[in-house]
């Protein structure tokens, strides 16, 4: 953990001459763009994989017309299926996976007041009036959701609710363009049917976690959220 508070504070040292007392804030926003340069080829790859799929589906609902009585001989023939085309149906979760680690360690460095022993250093550092280590609960007890650190809050909620908004229109787009095949006589595959209700809502979760965790954390999925949908916009068009 100290080791990974030196790297933070050795980016804002860097940016501080550019951002004044808001470098640690931007050496945040920076460290997720690094992480997300990284897990970018596993989004490459599962965009080639989400492709895959796609044309899988043909053949997908030739097995569920097959197999729809037995779903247990479905789920050993769609698996098989998925390793002779060698199309993984997990792809697409790599690249969050990978992300979770650098979440997890933001979140706990802005959480604990000592760091090796030592007091931490990063949370005196501000979001223009938000302490990084605060939360939104902390915004609403120090002059409300309009005063100086609940506009901060404010303005990153405008900007998820934004961002959710894209994603899910783009999602119902997906969706209604790759209908749920149906299994048999006419069935639909179960449980798909509430799942393809849920899922376009999925996105706007982002705005709960932004007003829990401190600051810190909520720039990191602010950032990469903004970054996964301009990356998906572009990769999946």
């Amino acid at each position: 953990m100290s080791v990974f508070a030196d790297v933070v504070q050795r980016l804002a040292d860097l940016l501080t001459p550019l951002f004044g007392a808001t470098a640690a804030a931007a050496a945040i926003v920076l460290f997720t763009a690094l992480v997300r340069l990284l897990v970018h080829p596993l989004s490459r790859a599962a965009a080639r994989g989400q492709k895959a799929r796609q044309e899988l589906q043909p053949k997908l609902a030739e097995l569920r017309k097959k197999h729809g009585r037995d779903p247990e001989r479905l789920q050993r023939a769609v698996m098989e299926l998925h390793r002779e085309e060698k199309v993984s149906p997990l792809a697409g979760c790599l690249p969050g996976l990978f992300q979770l680690p650098a979440f997890f360690l933001l979140y706990h460095l802005f959480s604990n007041t000592t760091i090796g022993g030592h007091a931490n250093e990063l949370l005196s550092h501000q979001l223009f009036a938000a302490p990084l280590g605060d939360r939104w609960a902390d915004a609403l007890g120090d002059g409300g959701a309009l005063g100086p650190a609940g506009l901060v809050y404010l303005v990153l909620f405008l900007l998820v609710a934004g961002v959710a908004a894209f994603n899910y229109r783009r999602t119902k787009r997906m969706m209604a363009a790759n209908p749920v095949a149906p299994v048999a006589d006419g069935q639909a595959v179960p449980g798909m049917g509430a799942m393809s209700r849920v899922m376009p809502f999925m996105s706007f979760l982002t705005l709960f976690t932004v007003a829990v965790v401190p600051l810190a954390a909520a720039l990191y999925v602010v950032t990469s959220t903004t970054w996964s949908a301009v990356e998906r916009a572009a990769l999946y068009r």
